[in-house]
């Protein structure tokens, strides 16, 4: 069973997303996203968010995702880290989301 130290090292912080485009070579549709995370830099995902988000919707958002991850190859774009999300009843990526943004740094560690 992981512990609360295997939590940890997984380093989920909060990012806002500061490009957004398409990403035709992708098996599956999706966006490349580069996030800033404040003092941990900006860094790139790769995200299957196109059946519920325009580019315009997702660009400045608050995000949070896995950044503890190795980088992953995905066609001709290498993703940093992970955009964290629920499956819908249709099977969509739904992004989970701040309650609250205000005085939230970019990179705090979700605990």
């Amino acid at each position: 069973m992981p512990t609360y130290e295997d939590f940890e090292k997984l380093g989920i912080l909060a990012g806002k997303v500061v490009k957004v485009e398409d990403f035709p070579e992708a098996k599956k549709p999706a966006y490349k996203l580069w996030i800033d995370f404040g003092k941990s830099g900006t860094k790139k995902s790769s995200a299957q968010l196109t059946k519920l988000y325009k580019k315009e919707e997702l660009l400045n958002r608050m995000i949070i995702a896995v950044t503890g991850f190795p980088a992953k190859q995905i066609a001709n774009f290498v993703s940093e880290v992970l955009v964290l999300g629920v499956i819908d009843k249709d099977n969509n990526v739904v992004l989970l989301k701040l309650d609250k943004e205000d005085g939230i740094e970019l990179g705090s560690k979700i605990c």
